[in-house]
């Protein structure tokens, strides 16, 4: 998938008036979403990812107010994640929810069956039911 499709899908499905708009979301989300798995499961995901999305996967260390990101978390609850995606998004939570759904839809489609699996041994169950069970 190249970068203006990854883009173009999150503004479509998350109801977006701009790409400015669907290229923050995803940067949030991927940022929030990669603080939940293994760095090497984020890299080899992230390999499959367009040049300027893959980074948010690769480097999730900053986070809001350029505070460490709490790194790999397997316990966290999803208003957690939620919550985490609000303030870096700078969005009230229901919105980072609605943003949440259609990148991390869009990042299902990206990635390869093989990927997604070895990913998702990684993502809290909480999270993976949310986003990704029976889709």
């Amino acid at each position: 998938m190249q970068y203006d499709e990854f883009i173009e899908q999150v503004q479509t499905r998350a109801h977006l008036s701009s790409q400015s708009e669907a290229q923050l979301a995803t940067q949030a989300t991927l940022e929030t979403f990669a603080a939940y798995i293994s760095w090497k499961d984020r890299h080899d995901a992230a390999s499959q990812l367009p040049k300027n999305i893959k980074t948010y996967l690769q480097w999730p260390v900053v986070g809001p107010g350029n505070q460490p990101d709490a790194g790999s978390e397997s316990n966290v609850s999803l208003d957690d994640f939620f919550q985490r995606l609000s303030i870096r998004e700078g969005v009230p939570k229901a919105v980072a929810v609605e943003h949440a759904r259609a990148v991390l839809s869009v990042l299902r489609e990206a990635l390869s069956k093989g990927e997604f699996e070895d990913m998702r041994a990684d993502i809290p169950a909480e999270i993976y039911n949310e986003f990704f069970a029976g889709k």
